[in-house]
């Protein structure tokens, strides 16, 4: 019967931590610990005013081919009045699907996004009031884009993968040709 025999392995590198204490490493220049903001604005869609009226809304990292449900609630824009409805000019990348408005006099806003390419993505949705002429409000949804390839995106909070669009591959077709 054989028996198995211990070998020791000695160790080469590892972790030192300092003997200083925290106040007088961060004395020296040093950070000792990372600080975070109380509020973090990395994990919700972000909804920007700009100084003409109009909004940026920063939805994060998606993927193209992929469909994508957005939520976002503007702030009241009291110029639209009550009738508020998208623009009938099409985009065929991103529609307005439902627009509700909110106890606090804001407006919630849901589109669907298909972004189309790689890339830092800028689509342009409007506005516009029912009752009063000539008022619209613009609003630009930017994405960062990636290829369905590369890994998948930590969505945001108001970012909803709704389906996925599946591109046709030649390759993997049962369909054999004429010889």
């Amino acid at each position: 019967m054989a028996t198995a025999k211990k070998t020791s392995v000695n160790k080469v590198g590892g972790v030192r931590f300092s003997e200083e204490p925290a106040a007088a490493t961060a004395a020296a220049g040093t950070p000792s610990h990372v600080h975070f903001d109380e509020k973090l604005h990395d994990s919700v869609v972000m909804v920007i005013p700009e100084p003409d009226g109009n909004f940026t809304v920063k939805v994060g990292f998606l993927k193209t081919q992929h469909k994508y449900e957005i939520v976002f609630t503007l702030p009241e824009v009291p110029a639209l009045g009550k009738d508020v409805c998208p623009t009938p000019v099409p985009n065929p990348h991103i529609r307005i699907t439902d627009i509700s408005h909110l106890a606090d006099g804001g407006l919630r806003v849901t589109c669907e996004y298909m972004p189309h390419q790689e890339g830092v993505l800028c689509e342009e949705v409007v506005l516009v009031s029912e009752t009063q002429e000539d008022v619209c409000v613009a609003v630009k949804v930017h994405a960062r884009v990636m290829d369905r390839q590369h890994g998948t995106p930590m969505l945001l909070e108001g970012v909803r993968c709704v389906g996925v669009e599946l591109e046709y591959d030649s390759e993997q077709s049962d369909w054999q040709g004429f010889d």
